[in-house]
């Protein structure tokens, strides 16, 4: 049984500035019905002002003053956090500020909390930035608040980052997987159309944890999409872990990829909340990628 309204009014985003918490925006505000709120550092920066002229009521503070989390919560039927260990603070910062949204659910009685976490957070990967989201989760689980984790798997977007090129009129795929290890993805796209519908009620995952994804490719078939879309010959080249050297535990991450089954993500939970989700093909149409970008 749920504990949320049946009908929520009010709709708090923690994170509404960045790429997951305005995916959740956008959903929120794409289905309608109702208000809005974020909690922003600057509401007269770029970003603040965009969501206020999108109707967006704007809450201005930090994961770090506890009376701004109680703010932008209080009288929210139900809120949607994630956390992020980019900042100078790393993991310890993530999970300090996973907490104190937790700790300000409890003491604002929030409804219904959604936490963005990462796949395979609750198997003991190793990997110190999930290792850090699931202490967060344990966290929320220890409060006895009402709450649901979604954990998306690997973000489309960041095979962009990672290692797409056009070199000579042929797409190069570059990752340090082997090429017959599938990975699971997930555009950010979809990481905000599935929180928003757990956060508007009904669902039959709410209070649990969901694993998601929209396609499970290896990296010969991500080259091959690439390839397609520009109309040109692709290839796939498989890179040692070692080329890695210098980005934190994102070695750990792609060894832990090999170690199959390592994501789990529930294909069927996923489009019954999104059924719109995009795979690899459709998200690289959907950004309008080419060659030339």
């Amino acid at each position: 049984m749920t504990t949320t309204p049946s009908t929520p009014t009010t709709i708090a985003v923690i994170g509404a500035t960045g790429q997951q918490g305005g995916s959740v925006v956008d959903a929120l505000l794409e289905r309608g019905g109702v208000t809005v709120r974020a909690l922003v550092r600057d509401p007269e920066g770029d970003k603040g002002k965009a969501l206020a002229a999108r109707g967006v009521e704007l809450i201005q503070g930090d994961l770090t003053t506890p009376e701004s989390i109680d703010t932008v919560l209080t009288g929210a039927d139900a809120a949607f956090a994630m956390t992020t260990m980019g900042g100078p603070g790393g993991t310890d910062f993530e999970i300090s500020t996973g907490k104190a949204v937790a700790d300000a659910a409890k003491r604002t009685g929030l409804p219904h909390l959604v936490f963005s976490s990462v796949g395979g957070a609750e198997r003991h990967s190793g990997i110190d930035h999930f290792e850090s989201k699931r202490r967060v989760e344990e966290h929320i689980e220890s409060l006895g608040i009402h709450a649901t984790f979604v954990r998306p798997v690997f973000f489309m977007e960041n095979l962009l980052g990672m290692g797409v090129s056009v070199e000579d009129g042929t797409v190069v795929v570059r990752q340090p997987l082997p090429e017959d290890i599938p990975l699971q993805m997930v555009a950010v796209r979809d990481i905000g159309r599935v929180a928003a519908s757990i956060l508007l009620g009904g669902t039959a995952v709410e209070g649990k944890g969901v694993e998601i994804a929209g396609d499970e490719l290896t990296g010969p078939q991500i080259a091959a999409a690439f390839g397609e879309a520009a109309g040109l010959p692709a290839r796939y080249e498989a890179l040692p872990l070692e080329a890695l050297a210098g980005m934190g535990d994102a070695a750990t991450m792609f060894e832990w990829f090999t170690k199959l089954p390592a994501y789990q993500a529930d294909f069927a939970a996923t489009r019954k909340l999104d059924p719109e989700v995009l795979d690899l093909k459709a998200w690289i149409a959907h950004i309008g990628w080419t060659a030339g970008n």
